[in-house]
């Protein structure tokens, strides 16, 4: 294969696995504190509309950002006031949460279909960046993916290296425990439900002002989901997180190479496009055969509800 070839591969997979990589994440640090929170594609879409039009009418990518940021966090507190102060059904609020986030930004973004932003330049990494193959797809990205990078050490740190991460994942495990020696068990996963819901904003922000950069209704286009799936395949680690988004990522943009390779496959293009969702449901087939090792590495509590004792 010519390296000029393979390095557009290895670019476009690293990109096309950014916002899976935020998203999954955000997810990941919810999901340890014990709360299942499956909005995650309504978050993105929230996000990406927010983003899109604070840039546009603001000029400034970053004001857009957080922006997208804000929505995220908004409609998890939405979320985390049904579910953990009202103690609603987790699953059924965080799918009430994905289907409000699509509607509600498909009617907020009717008048800015025909709208385009200004492509927004990578940063380049002198020298590293001239580096056959990789040097483009690792040093000259958007701002965004080097975060993404960070955003990976960051969470690992936390979650093993900190205090506060042990005791989030001493709520994840037993809340009654830790509401037993004196830690706020809600007031923690408020916090790390809202965490969640910034980096789903980020995400759809990715998408709708650094990847297209537009906005057009339906543009998630599962992401969310796939983000959600994505914690599960990692088996709540963050370093199979990171691998897993970029091969889902690599299964996204293969069939993109595909059909743009003029190659005689006989197959539908929907068939091809369909691809990474397939990737994701076998993943998880594949997954759930082994219970036990599910059940290993996921949070005891995850998705029950708690009322502290008075």
């Amino acid at each position: 294969m010519d390296a000029n070839i393979l390095g557009s591969i290895l670019f476009a997979t690293i990109v096309a696995g950014t916002p899976l990589i935020i998203v999954a994440l955000g997810e990941l640090v919810v999901e340890k504190s014990g709360v299942l929170n499956l909005g995650a594609e309504g978050m993105m879409a929230v996000g990406a509309i927010a983003a899109f039009a604070t840039t546009l009418h603001s000029g400034s990518v970053w004001l857009g950002v957080g922006a997208g940021m804000l929505a995220g966090m908004a409609m998890a507190l939405l979320f985390a006031f049904v579910a953990l102060t009202m103690l609603g059904n987790q699953v059924a609020t965080g799918l009430a949460l994905a289907i409000l986030g699509v509607g509600l930004s498909a009617f907020i973004g009717k008048p800015y279909e025909s709208e385009v932003l200004q492509a927004v330049p990578p940063i380049r990494i002198p020298y590293l960046a001239d580096i056959p193959v990789i040097g483009e797809a690792l040093y000259q990205q958007q701002s965004l993916v080097y975060f993404s990078w960070l955003l990976f050490w960051a969470v690992l740190w936390f979650l093993y290296r900190s205090r506060a991460g042990l005791v989030l994942r001493a709520v994840g495990e037993s809340p009654q425990s830790a509401h037993a020696i004196g830690y706020p068990v809600i007031r923690i996963r408020y916090l790390a439900t809202m965490f969640g819901g910034a980096m789903a904003g980020i995400g759809g922000a990715f998408l709708s002002v650094f990847y297209t950069p537009l906005w057009v209704e339906g543009m998630v286009a599962g992401r969310g989901w796939i983000a959600v799936a994505l914690v599960v395949f990692a088996t709540w680690r963050p370093l199979r997180v990171l691998l897993g988004a970029y091969l889902f990522g690599g299964v996204m943009v293969s069939q993109l190479f595909i059909q743009g390779s003029g190659l005689d496959i006989n197959m539908p293009s929907q068939f091809l496009s369909s691809l990474p969702y397939w990737a994701t449901i076998l993943v998880l087939v594949l997954i759930s055969r082994n219970r036990n090792l599910v059940r290993l590495n996921a949070p005891v509590s995850l998705g029950q509800p708690f009322k502290p004792e008075s």
